[in-house]
């Protein structure tokens, strides 16, 4: 299976956007999702996970009620709806996915990464 990720750019803070990751060379209609992301410096972090079939959902604190997971199994492809955007959020924000229903908030339990996409939040 390999993942894309898209959908980055540089917003400003307040704004939005919204991350697609595109599976391809298999379904990942079984696997559990997430999204991570590294900021310069920084190890990679989770920021939100979801489960096989969407009814379940994990967000770091940083992300919750800010971004919202989802995913479309029929197209094979989970978003990152980004929100009310700030500066700290700006990092490379990698999509990965685990062969297992249930998600998991641990990089080390996914499977499969993709190559990530940027976002910038300028002041």
């Amino acid at each position: 299976v390999q993942l894309q990720a898209s959908g980055g750019g540089l917003v400003q803070a307040g704004g939005s956007l919204r991350l697609s990751c595109a599976a391809s060379g298999g379904s990942v209609s079984n696997y559990a999702m997430g999204w991570f992301r590294q900021a310069p410096g920084k190890e990679r972090g989770f920021v939100a996970a979801i489960n096989w079939s969407g009814g379940s959902t994990s967000y770091s604190d940083s992300a919750k009620g800010r971004f919202t997971i989802s995913r479309d199994n029929d197209k094979n492809t989970v978003y990152l709806q980004l929100s009310s955007l700030k500066p700290e959020d700006t990092a490379v924000y990698y999509c990965a996915g685990r062969r297992f229903r249930n998600a998991n908030s641990y990089a080390r339990y996914y499977d499969y990464w993709g190559q990530g996409t940027q976002v910038t939040v300028s002041s």
